[in-house]
């Protein structure tokens, strides 16, 4: 959260200007000293724990997937593409809140409106695969719903 306010913070900053350089280089920073403490034998990169070393790795990539996507869609203009990630960043409190509340509510009623093996449609080995699709298509659904009435959850 801390590296999410701190790039926050420099988009506000330098707006409109996008600070690509500090975003680069806090990425490749963040991902080279989690993978070194990681090597070394310091602290090793567990997510679910979240070791140190595992903050600073996927704080990096986080920095650089933010200056990978401000730079296709502000610095090179390419918009249409983000409209999915956009109905679902303008109701960001309510795409948790359905993610930690609706998922076994959503998988019991497709198997009961369509069947226990709907989702092996690609066989056995990719269920959980087009399962998830499924219920990902069933959230960004109730999101776009949101979005298109201007229903936005806001702290």
């Amino acid at each position: 959260m801390i590296l999410g306010l701190i790039a926050g913070r420099w988009l506000r900053t330098n707006a409109p200007r996008i600070p690509f350089r500090r975003l680069l280089l806090a990425g490749v920073t963040g991902v080279a000293l989690g993978l070194l403490l990681h090597v070394v034998g310091i602290c090793p990169v567990v997510k679910r724990i979240w070791t140190p070393s595992w903050t600073l790795f996927s704080g990096g990539v986080c920095f650089l997937m933010l200056a990978a996507f401000a730079w296709i869609i502000e610095a090179k203009g390419y918009i249409k593409w983000a409209f999915p990630v956009v109905v679902i960043g303008m109701n960001s409190i309510a795409a948790y809140l359905i993610a930690h509340l609706l998922p076994e509510f959503l998988t019991s009623s497709f198997r009961i409106h369509l069947g226990q093996d709907a989702f092996k449609v690609a066989g056995a080995a990719l269920e959980p695969l087009v399962q998830g699709m499924a219920i990902l298509l069933a959230y960004w659904m109730i999101l776009f719903w949101m979005y298109r009435r201007k229903l936005f959850l806001r702290i």
